[in-house]
């Protein structure tokens, strides 16, 4: 499944904060949201969230904004609907 990810810095903790149509709005605990160690961190906590490996979470596009295009493998599609539906 391919979705798309904003990225928003915090001093807090990692957390999906929302879902505005079909943008994962994450909170990542960086200053900086468009490096490679925020795009090691943001392949960390989606890996938790869906419930697969961290080589299951692809970048596709947008390595170095805060926008980010990820594919997420190793889990249907009904699956990830289940999970992407029970955000607010």
């Amino acid at each position: 499944m391919i979705i798309k990810v904003r990225l928003i810095p915090t001093a807090g903790r990692n957390e999906v904060i929302s879902r505005i149509g079909s943008v994962l709005r994450v909170k990542i605990k960086n200053k900086k949201v468009d490096d490679e160690p925020s795009n090691a961190l943001m392949k960390t906590f989606l890996a938790d969230f869906f419930d697969v490996g961290t080589e299951s979470i692809i970048i596709v596009k947008g390595a170095k904004g805060k926008e980010k295009t990820v594919e997420v493998r190793d889990k249907s599609e009904e699956e990830l609907r289940k999970i992407m539906d029970s955000i607010p």
